[in-house]
């Protein structure tokens, strides 16, 4: 598949940086306290200091794993989706695209190591979001969806623009909202991640067969 301009910076086109080691990094509370720690009948203690381990191990399963209607109630109890209005809460599919990014083995549920990587990469995103959303409205426009792109190191064209806001943009305003901005960078993330195993020279051209394209483009 040619056409593309080589990627931007960072391990996943100017995604989130490698991720520190347990205690490395502290996550800031989004406005609530931490859940209190699960008893008996949840997966085992977390690693010790950990803010997030509340919130993930107060929905998750016995086998430590969590599905997307159980990441999506772990964002909103942490304050995350919680933009511009407290309250609010990621959509069910923009939940299944986020685990789908980081699925590594395809069950299709989600760690607690992945859940981390997750949050780091929606703290960038969020402060992104934020800093382009002048008038604190929950919604972008065209130019800023464009600076916030090239913000992340994706050398992508008007065109790619364009089509982004047809298909996540709201149809009469042309805006995108926090949680479409959000799916619109989980998926610009994993797409750029897929195209870039095969791009194995990293010149922005790479080789598809049909079938291996149909499988990219429905698994992100």
């Amino acid at each position: 598949m040619a056409g593309y301009a080589p990627y931007g910076g960072g391990p996943y086109g100017g995604g989130p940086p490698q991720q520190p080691a347990y205690g490395g990094q502290q996550y800031p509370p989004q406005g609530q306290q931490y859940p209190p720690q699960p008893g008996y009948g949840h997966p085992p203690p977390g690693p010790a200091g950990d803010p997030l381990w509340g919130y993930f191990s107060s929905v998750a399963g016995q086998d430590g794993q969590i599905t997307a209607d159980e990441l999506q109630t772990a964002l909103t109890n942490s304050g995350m989706a919680a933009y511009p209005r407290p309250g609010a809460q990621f959509s069910l599919e923009t939940c299944r695209l986020m685990i789908s990014m980081l699925d590594a083995d395809r069950s299709g549920t989600m760690g607690f190591e992945e859940f981390r990587q997750l949050y780091q990469a929606l703290e960038m995103w969020k402060t992104t979001f934020q800093g382009i959303d002048a008038d604190r409205s929950g919604a972008v426009e065209r130019g800023e969806l464009k600076s916030a792109m090239t913000k992340f190191g994706y050398n992508l064209s008007d065109a790619a623009i364009d089509v982004m806001m047809r298909r996540y943009g709201k149809h009469q305003a042309h805006q995108i909202t926090f949680d479409d901005f959000v799916a619109l960078a989980v998926r610009v993330r994993a797409l750029t991640e897929r195209f870039r195993q095969r791009d194995t020279q990293g010149t922005g051209h790479a080789a598809f067969y049909y079938d291996d394209f149909i499988q990219v483009a429905m698994s992100c």
